[in-house]
């Protein structure tokens, strides 16, 4: 009982941050966004100037991110451009369409992306660090009868790959009017990581480089969902899963969703989920921290790491809870945040949350987003380790065009081998203290 009531109350507490949700101009709308500042890295101090413009053209839109650090010596900072991702990475997204909508595409950073209810990949983000950022793909479409969602997380190098394919089936009969029932939706998903080190499994102990290599990791799952009410002001959804990790062990899950829409000012959604797991699973497998912990060299202490490691020792079965709050206020405001864990295994707990606040006729910016992963205890959650990654912004508008802030990240360096290849992530601190300017416009089409 008190571990429920904790997981109720860290759950509670990530309301006081929002999830990052796509806000893109309207259709014949864009926003300038370029300003300068003082960038410490580490330790290291660099003049640093950021453009990030964003532009809307009906359906499609594009937004940039170029960012220089420049050295006291004058020289550009060469973590931020030796690799050829570091000159992708300028491009921010490319998208069609808003997500829900019948046709969803995006290619960009893929920050916080779930497939179908989770089970598979909960909250994934391809680009864990700024000096190793990736370009993926994100395909959303429904066509009512049926659609399907999917995912391409590099186009650099082989990576993860999942769709989920669903259907209405009654939508096909004459039962597809039929209240509840006539929206019962079934879907399956497929998803593999191609990386090269996807499948590596580590022997005990962990202080030398033996391994075994099992190639991909792939994991299959079917889902159900049933909507129980569906209006205006609240919507009720019922839904299973079940997910088998090839040559792994399975689990499923069963949970409730719930919406509400208190008379278009407040937006306010809950989730909660209980899991049942057998041996050798891990649900939502491909979540925030899956890039680091894909594969890790520990250069220190000479320990070698990896997620499949992790798999093949959860030997034990054990359940679980997932949970998730989300609200937003006239878009003043909005908050989400998520929690899971499990019963009875140690460093289990999943944090993610992020919080954006900047109404329009108040003069103040706060933006925030925090994730951290294999908690043990509720009490260690806001320690800053090597376990987390957190975003802070605190800003002042002394004019409407004007923000004038100090922005605080917590990120991760890669670590190189001799053939360039990613072996390890370290923790890297960044404050900037910065003046931006923005500039929202209109160019034609709809205002």
């Amino acid at each position: 009982m008190k571990k429920l009531f904790l997981f109720f109350t860290v759950l509670f507490l990530t309301m006081s941050a929002h999830a990052q949700i796509d806000n893109y101009p309207r259709p014949g709308q864009g926003n300038f966004d370029g300003g300068f500042g003082l960038n410490w890295i580490d330790g290291n101090l660099y003049y640093t100037f950021h453009i990030r413009p964003e532009l809307s053209f009906a359906n499609f839109g594009v937004g940039l991110d170029l960012n220089l650090d420049i050295n006291q010596n004058g020289n550009l900072r060469k973590e931020d451009f030796n690799e050829f991702s570091d000159y992708l990475s300028i491009i921010r997204y490319i998208r069609y369409g808003m997500k829900n909508d019948p046709v969803y595409v995006k290619v960009g950073a893929l920050d916080y992306y779930t497939l179908g209810y989770g089970n598979i990949m909960l909250n994934y983000n391809n680009s864990p660090s700024y000096d190793a950022r990736t370009i993926g793909l994100v395909t959303d479409i429904d066509f009512g009868e049926f659609g399907l969602e999917s995912i391409y997380s590099n186009f650099l190098e082989a990576g993860v790959i999942a769709i989920r394919g669903y259907a209405r089936p009654l939508k096909f009969t004459n039962a597809g009017s039929i209240p509840i029932i006539g929206n019962l939706t079934v879907g399956g998903t497929y998803a593999v990581d191609f990386n090269k080190y996807a499948g590596i499994v580590f022997n005990q102990p962990q202080s030398t480089s033996a391994f075994i290599d099992n190639g991909s990791i792939n994991i299959v799952g079917v889902d159900l969902g049933l909507p129980l009410l569906s209006t205006r002001m609240v919507g009720l959804q019922l839904y299973a899963d079940e997910t088998k990790i090839i040559n792994f062990g399975s689990g499923s899950a069963v949970g409730i969703k719930a919406d509400f829409n208190v008379f278009g000012i407040i937006n306010t959604s809950a989730q909660f989920e209980r899991r049942f797991n057998k041996s050798q699973y891990i649900p939502g497998y491909f979540n925030s921290f899956y890039e680091i912990e894909r594969y890790q060299y520990d250069t220190a202490s000479g320990i070698y790491s990896s997620m499949e490691t992790k798999l093949a020792n959860m030997t034990n079965p054990d359940n679980g809870y997932f949970g998730e709050l989300y609200v937003n206020a006239l878009g003043l405001f909005y908050v989400l945040g998520t929690y899971e864990r499990l019963d009875k295994t140690p460093y289990s707990g999943i944090l993610h949350f992020e919080a954006n606040a900047a109404p329009e006729n108040l003069p103040v910016v706060i933006k925030a987003g925090y994730d951290k992963v294999n908690i043990s205890s509720e009490t260690e959650i806001f320690k800053l380790d090597d376990r987390s990654l957190l975003y802070f912004e605190l800003g002042y508008k002394p004019d409407p065009y004007i923000v004038v802030s100090m922005f605080y990240n917590w990120t991760f360096a890669p670590i190189h081998d001799s053939n360039n290849n990613i072996i390890d992530y370290q923790p890297q601190k960044r404050i900037e203290p910065r003046i931006t300017f923005v500039y929202p416009f209109n160019f034609g089409g709809n205002n």
